[in-house]
């Protein structure tokens, strides 16, 4: 826009500077003609600057690069069974899939720190509470243990 008012400037100087050398009468009667000029000649200016679209093919408004869009969900129980699920956009891959705990954990060590650590809370938990239940029943044998030996006495 700045072109555009320096080209103005210069016409309406260009036709000032006309004007002068004609007689002084004739000064009064085309001081207005300056401020008409540079408007019909604005258009002209601008009118270069909007392009003419070209033949062929139009621009496509799509991104140069592909993203594909997967959605992995691994869903763990506090027993430290884990399932995954596949989305390849809106179509299901995989359902429900069996996964090994030392699978997910090594998994999430490999993607990120904070995932292997929020997993990590997960399998810790999970290890606590299956080490509880061994302990339960391992204390459980032992009674049918005494018990069975008692019967065999």
């Amino acid at each position: 826009m700045s072109d555009t008012l320096t080209e103005v400037q210069a016409v309406e100087e260009t036709v000032v500077e006309e004007t002068p050398a004609s007689a002084p009468v004739a000064e009064k009667a085309e001081a207005p003609k300056p401020v008409e000029a540079p408007k019909a000649e604005a258009p002209k200016v601008e009118a270069p600057k909007a392009e003419k679209p070209k033949a062929g093919r139009p621009k496509s408004t799509a991104k140069k690069t592909r993203t594909v869009e997967l959605t992995l969900t691994v869903t763990g129980t506090a027993e430290g069974e884990w399932q995954a699920d596949l989305v390849h956009g809106t179509q299901r891959v995989v359902s429900g899939l069996v996964i090994p705990a030392i699978a997910v954990a090594k998994a999430a060590k490999e993607l990120h720190v904070d995932i292997a650590e929020g997993i990590e809370s997960v399998l810790e938990a999970a290890r606590d509470q299956h080490r509880t239940r061994m302990e339960e029943l391992e204390a459980e044998l032992a009674r049918v243990k005494a018990q069975l030996a008692e019967l065999s006495e």
